[in-house]
């Protein structure tokens, strides 16, 4: 005899069905090779997997606000050889560069152009420690 969980609705005929979706990819966070921005996070993805679905995976199953999404081919190398002298090749993977949005917290140095404004705004400060001078004139 079936006795159903408690809280868990029974199917009904022409009801709802409850599902849940699990995604056909599977995204792995690595850690980069090259120093990135901060605000860029890699992953290595499956050959199938496009720009568009990395970015509906991240906004959709985790919340995360995309700016934009890059990705390249890693190529697998094939020095290794077996016992028999064939070369083995390593399997091709996909990886993805992923910038996120700026916070949205409503600190302009969050921004990158309101950051680099404000420092344009800086360097064209007249120096206080020579006055009367332009500042195009010096080193």
């Amino acid at each position: 005899m079936y006795l159903p969980l408690p809280g868990y609705p029974l199917y009904q005929l022409g009801g709802p069905q409850l599902r849940v979706f699990r995604t056909n990819f599977f995204v792995r966070l690595v850690r980069p090779g090259v120093p990135q921005p901060e605000d860029t996070v890699q992953f290595q993805i499956p050959m199938e997997m496009t720009r568009t679905d990395v970015r509906n995976y991240l906004q959709s199953i985790y919340g995360v606000p995309v700016a934009s999404v890059r990705t390249r081919v890693q190529h697998g190398s094939n020095r290794k050889r077996d016992s028999r002298n064939v070369k083995i090749k390593k399997a091709d993977t996909k990886v993805a560069y992923v910038q996120l949005e700026p916070r949205a917290d409503g600190d302009p140095t969050e921004d990158p152009q309101a950051r680099l404004m404000e420092e344009e705004r800086q360097r064209q400060r007249p120096d206080p420690r020579r006055p009367g001078i332009p500042s195009w004139f010096g080193v």
